[in-house]
């Protein structure tokens, strides 16, 4: 056999690893669900290559149940803003202000672009004075003034994605679509095409839809929903969004190189969300496995892309208040994936 073939043929064993040898993979997913379940998981789920590996509900989780992903929803407005550049509804490049004019006023908030808002760079305090948890409507949020120029300081909170939130409501009303409301839009060109079916979604005392912390769906569909991710945006041979905008959902802005556009990052030097966010803030080395994209919720809620190995990981737990209370707790990525991947 040749150098050539056996360096293939070593590549399809490395990445088929977990699939060939189910038993040693079944011990390594005992051990993450015993931490897990330690810790308040309720639900977990790894698929690899779209197949489903392991599967495990305790307590309140159920295969059929939608669980609140908290803020493990923020990472959806960075798909919808994939899907709104392939309909030709917004640039990530764009400056905010061209569909704000409120903002034009102002000499900082002049000046962001969209990319900057959704790297929670731009400026405007992310918790907008407000304690985590604590929603505003969207002309709460647009009227949040900016007190830094943008892409200087990291801020996290749920002030930047209801902005967002108002910037594409703006958009669907000004194309005179069917559906001038985010989530029915996200409904359409997302979850129906995909199956996904959120069990619940949280709107403000204005009507529309929570983009930072809104969510409630099964484990299955969270994890369709990084499949979906992972596969670069495309479902059965259609490309739902636009491929360059969603690959920009993983680079890193200068100010914190553990986040991109709306999902973690997580690696050396990242800055995290704060002790009272319920999320914590931890580097996570793989021993050479790859990369490693988060969807990351009070709790410890968890949706772990691994592209190198073309597998999802879902972790669901109970415990959200208190964790927004007392801190993230006794929660490690690095050690609940360790123990998955025996890294």
């Amino acid at each position: 056999m040749t150098q050539t073939l056996l360096t293939r043929r070593s590549a399809l064993i490395g990445l088929s690893a977990l699939v060939s040898a189910p038993a040693v993979a079944q011990t390594r997913f005992e051990a993450a669900k015993a931490y897990s379940t330690a810790r308040r998981g309720i639900s977990m789920l790894v698929m690899q290559r779209g197949q489903i590996l392991f599967e495990d509900y305790q307590g309140q989780g159920q295969r059929f149940k939608g669980w609140e992903l908290a803020s493990g929803t923020k990472s959806c407005s960075g798909v919808m803003a994939a899907a709104l550049v392939q309909d030709g509804l917004l640039k990530l490049d764009e400056v905010c202000a061209d569909t704000l004019p409120e903002f034009w006023s102002d000499r900082y908030r002049s000046a962001i672009k969209l990319s900057d808002l959704l790297h929670l760079v731009s400026g405007i305090d992310g918790k907008g004075g407000r304690n985590f948890g604590d929603v505003p409507t969207y002309a709460e949020a647009v009227a949040v003034p900016s007190t830094k120029a943008t892409g200087t300081q990291f801020s996290y909170g749920p002030v930047p994605f209801q902005i967002f939130g108002e910037i594409v409501r703006r958009k669907l009303i000004a194309a005179k679509t069917s559906d001038a409301d985010p989530l029915a839009y996200l409904t359409r060109r997302i979850f129906t095409p995909l199956g996904i079916r959120p069990i619940r979604w949280q709107r403000g005392s204005d009507g529309m839809p929570h983009l930072p912390s809104g969510a409630a769906i099964s484990a299955r569909d969270w994890a369709n929903f990084g499949q979906f991710v992972l596969a670069g945006g495309v479902h059965r041979g259609r490309a739902l969004v636009d491929s360059a905008a969603l690959r920009a959902n993983f680079e890193a802005s200068s100010a914190n190189p553990g986040y991109g556009l709306t999902w973690w990052l997580p690696r050396a030097g990242m800055i995290g969300p704060g002790p009272r966010s319920g999320v914590a803030g931890e580097a996570v080395s793989l021993a050479g496995l790859g990369r490693l994209y988060m969807a990351a919720g009070a709790g410890n809620q968890r949706l772990y892309l691994l592209p190198d190995q073309d597998m999802v990981i879902v972790r669901q737990a109970d415990g959200i208040r208190e964790s927004v209370r007392r801190g993230a707790g006794d929660w490690s990525d690095q050690t609940f994936l360790s123990l998955v991947l025996g890294a």
